[in-house]
């Protein structure tokens, strides 16, 4: 496999399992080091294993990527063990799915806090690193296409999602002198060990994806990285929606 990013650095959070810890497999089986985050040390160790196992370079950071002290143990890992931060993957996330009428308070305020927050100050944290190596950097943010279209049960999630994209979209003024490109995926329907936990999961989404599937977990991994390579230099400010085309056509599940 080509060392697209060899001697690169990057932090991806929530990549103990799911599209993040494929982002960091598959950067790390093109060259880069690898900072880990994830809420679950099983799941952190776990990731970490199977990076150093298959010839890469990983350490991990443990914790909630919603507590500014962890945000900062990353950026310091990154540039204390390789030298330097180049590659962000702001991937952590929750979803908290109510009836808008009965949302409540506690729920929205962990959305926030995990979902808008953490990935906020990630990149401000971030930011700062790569500003002070006057090197540049690509940054990419998980969103979902809950922020592109209405979706039951998701106002309060969907509303996150949409709030991370104008993020992205926003920073274009402040990051683009520093070389620091930013952009947002949004996943649709996929295949993860959350979402197979539900049985009707596959089949759900299968019939009402127009591409006959939902996305595997490296659909989505590859157009991240995609968007953190040379290739995309010149790409910043936007969303990359993979999602079978379900947005274009927009079907319930219900």
């Amino acid at each position: 496999m080509t060392k697209t990013f060899l001697g690169q650095t990057a932090i991806i959070t929530g990549a103990g399992i799911g599209i993040g810890f494929e982002v960091a497999r598959l950067l790390a089986m093109r060259g880069a080091n690898i900072v880990l985050n994830d809420m679950d040390e099983n799941a952190a160790k776990n990731a970490q294993k199977a990076i150093l196992d298959s010839g890469g370079n990983c350490e991990i950071v443990v914790g909630n990527s919603a507590d500014l002290s962890i945000i900062q143990q990353l950026v310091q890992k990154a540039t204390e063990c390789f030298g330097k931060l180049d590659l962000v993957v702001a991937n952590a996330g929750i979803t908290t799915f109510g009836d808008f009428f009965e949302y409540q308070p506690a729920s929205l305020k962990q959305l926030l806090d995990v979902n808008l927050f953490g990935s906020f100050f990630l990149v401000q944290e971030a930011a700062k690193a790569m500003k002070n190596q006057q090197s540049g950097g690509s940054i990419v943010l998980t969103s979902s296409v809950t922020g592109h279209q209405a979706h039951p049960f998701l106002a309060a999630y969907g509303m996150t999602k949409a709030a991370i994209e104008q993020l992205a979209k926003n920073l274009v003024i402040d990051l683009s002198p520093l070389g620091i490109n930013i952009n947002t995926v949004a996943p649709g329907a996929t295949l993860t060990e959350r979402t197979l936990e539900d049985k009707d999961y596959l089949s759900t989404w299968s019939r009402i994806t127009p591409m006959g599937k939902p996305a595997t977990v490296q659909d989505i991994a590859e157009a991240m990285i995609f968007l953190l390579s040379p290739q995309a230099r010149h790409i910043t400010g936007q969303s990359l929606v993979v999602d079978g085309g379900w947005t274009a056509v927009g079907v319930s599940p219900y």
